[in-house]
């Protein structure tokens, strides 16, 4: 049996939940350039565009969660809300970005059209009552230390606020040092909750703190896990895509490349098409 969402959030001329197609969430991990951003961007819009699969753009501004100091953090709020800005104008592309101070979020929503509320913050009772506020839909990702059922309380934070524009994104769990595992069940649990779900499978694939204060990963599995978690049924798939990933200044162990991405998502397209009846 497949589990279709109670809520279904609706991003531009599309809906995340309720049985509806995939949805893609995808871009560089951080901004970088805004030469490099749009070359993404305009590539992932191609790309969807012939598959006819929703897009909505992702990218941070700012890393600040680096387990190093040295580790480069992005370009900063200002310049990396214009970069996001130009994506969305440029190339009518909606914008998910996430937002890790309670300060930052009336700025950083005026960009975006969904805020995403990082996996270590997702307990961060300000962060998520400010975001809610906003009245923007919020991905909030599941902590790698927590239980998919502990995720209904935090709902519970943006809904006190008149916000149940929710989607829980499953992000892997914490097992052992270095290490994250994704439980397919949580997809599962979740869902039974009523929430859109989003699986972030390049994430999902992370060794946290596993590269000599960085993260390493194993990227050799994104796609057999994408697959399987496409056969549950999920509203969402996330992915980080860039053009080089070993050059990349964040997760390079983990990003998909991005001459890889077509014939991966022809074969997640098919399979979700075939797991919710649409062919």
């Amino acid at each position: 049996m497949i589990f279709s969402s109670d809520i279904t959030i609706r991003i531009k001329d599309f809906m995340i939940g309720g049985n509806h197609p995939l949805v893609l969430i995808a871009g560089p991990c951080v901004i970088e350039s805004e030469e490099m951003v749009m070359e993404v961007a305009s590539t992932l819009k191609k790309i969807t565009g012939r598959l006819d699969m929703p897009l909505i753009f992702k990218s941070s501004y700012d890393k600040a969660n680096r387990l190093s100091i040295t580790s480069p953090r992005g370009l900063g709020i200002v310049k990396g809300l214009d970069i996001l800005a130009k994506v969305k104008k440029e190339l009518d592309l909606p914008i998910l970005t996430d937002v890790h101070l309670p300060q930052e979020v009336k700025e950083v929503a005026r960009v975006a059209d969904m805020l995403q509320i990082p996996a270590f913050l997702c307990r961060q009772t300000d962060l998520v009552l400010e975001a809610a506020r906003t009245g923007l839909p919020l991905n909030i990702k599941k902590g790698q230390f927590l239980a998919p059922e502990d995720m209904k309380y935090i709902a519970q934070k943006a809904e006190s606020v008149g916000n149940n524009q929710v989607v829980f994104t499953e992000r892997g769990t914490t097992f052992g040092y270095h290490c994250l595992v994704v439980d397919m069940r949580n997809l599962v649990i979740m869902k039974q909750m009523g929430y859109p779900v989003v699986f972030d499978v390049t994430h999902s694939m992370q060794k946290p703190g596993g590269a000599r204060g960085a993260s390493g990963g194993t990227p050799e599995f994104i796609a057999p896990l994408a697959r399987a978690g496409t056969a549950v049924g999920i509203d969402s798939l996330f992915i980080e895509v860039h053009p080089e990933p070993s050059n990349a200044w964040s997760d390079k162990s983990t990003q998909l490349k991005l001459n890889l991405v077509e014939s991966f998502l022809e074969q997640i397209k098919r399979l979700d098409s075939l797991v919710k009846g649409l062919l």
